[in-house]
């Protein structure tokens, strides 16, 4: 073979490698990018479960505190069902404590027999005994200041001595009745003016 023909084969070899080369790094290249663009899909989806799990984390955490706070409702309209039934049913007793106590009195005025009276004795205190259980206060008290929270002022008059003040209770008609704070029913009182 001449040196042109040589060159010319040199030549052409070289271009095919080159040729292969660029295919090569072409081909290279292209597989770099798709790798690259699979890692960024990849990497995206990644995001978006993390965000979805995220979510339903979040989900969860709410709705155990709905449900916390569904229970704590729950359990106070139990209680408060529990203690309206409970002063209901006392105040519906109460009538039946006056008259026993009335009729005690009575008896003790009209001298009637003592086994009498010590058996009616006995029932109205073992009525006293349930109310003292339950936390009930009797509301009694002559001259104390009139309470519009524990008292029903069913008249207003003076005073038979002057240094009773204006405003305070000189006879209890009808007793009242509370648990703790709460006013069962009010003292009917007599109200000095």
């Amino acid at each position: 073979m001449s040196s042109k023909e040589e060159k010319m084969e040199s030549a052409e070899k070289q271009a095919a490698i080159e040729n292969d080369t660029d295919a090569a790094s072409n081909e290279a290249s292209g597989s770099i990018e798709e790798l690259d663009e699979l890692v960024e899909q990849q990497q995206k989806r990644i995001n978006e479960l993390e965000e979805e799990i995220q979510g339903v984390k979040d989900n969860h955490l709410r709705k155990a505190a709905e449900m916390e706070n569904f229970k704590k409702r729950l359990q106070r309209e139990r209680e408060s069902v529990y203690q309206k039934s409970r002063e209901n049913a006392i105040e519906a007793f109460l009538p039946v404590n006056d008259d026993l106590r009335r009729t005690l009195e009575a008896l003790e005025q009209a001298n009637a027999d003592k086994s009498f009276v010590d058996g009616v004795r006995l029932v109205a205190d073992k009525f006293q005994d349930v109310l003292d259980r339950y936390n009930v206060e009797r509301i009694d008290e002559e001259g104390v200041p009139f309470d519009v929270n524990l008292h029903d002022a069913m008249l207003r008059q003076p005073a038979s001595d002057e240094s009773i003040e204006s405003g305070t209770v000189l006879q209890v008609l009808e007793s009242g009745y509370r648990i703790g704070d709460k006013t069962l029913r009010h003292a009917k009182v007599i109200v000095s003016e």
